[in-house]
């Protein structure tokens, strides 16, 4: 079966349940700008999150649309746009950092924190 590009990880979901997952996260993350979680799910979110964060940079009305589409919380999308947009204007890109925590006690899951730089 080739495999040629596909892309993303499944995360033993469904895709509903993977969106609303990732959603999730990602909001959290703009919210308090440092989360715990498991290294497979922080480097799917880190996919979603910089490109909110590039659409925030942008900052024109359609780049609002499509952050309220990708992530229909309008207070994280405000944060975005007001807050982070401007933070990072300079910035080529990277504005998430993923440290990488070790096993997790219960089942063994690599752990990582994913913060914004």
């Amino acid at each position: 079966m080739p495999s040629h590009r596909v892309t993303g990880r499944k995360l033993s979901r469904y895709k509903d349940q993977r969106k609303a997952l990732l959603r999730g996260l990602t909001a959290d993350l703009i919210r308090h700008e440092r989360i715990t979680t498991t290294l497979a799910k922080a480097k799917e979110t880190r996919v979603m999150t910089e490109k909110l964060i590039t659409h925030g940079k942008k900052g024109s009305l359609h780049n609002r649309r499509t952050a309220l589409s990708r992530l229909p919380q309008k207070d994280v999308v405000a944060k975005i746009f007001d807050e982070l947009g401007p933070r990072y204007a300079e910035r080529p890109g990277g504005y998430t950092r993923i440290i990488k925590l070790g096993p997790r006690q219960g089942d063994g899951a690599s752990m990582a924190v994913i913060e914004l730089v």
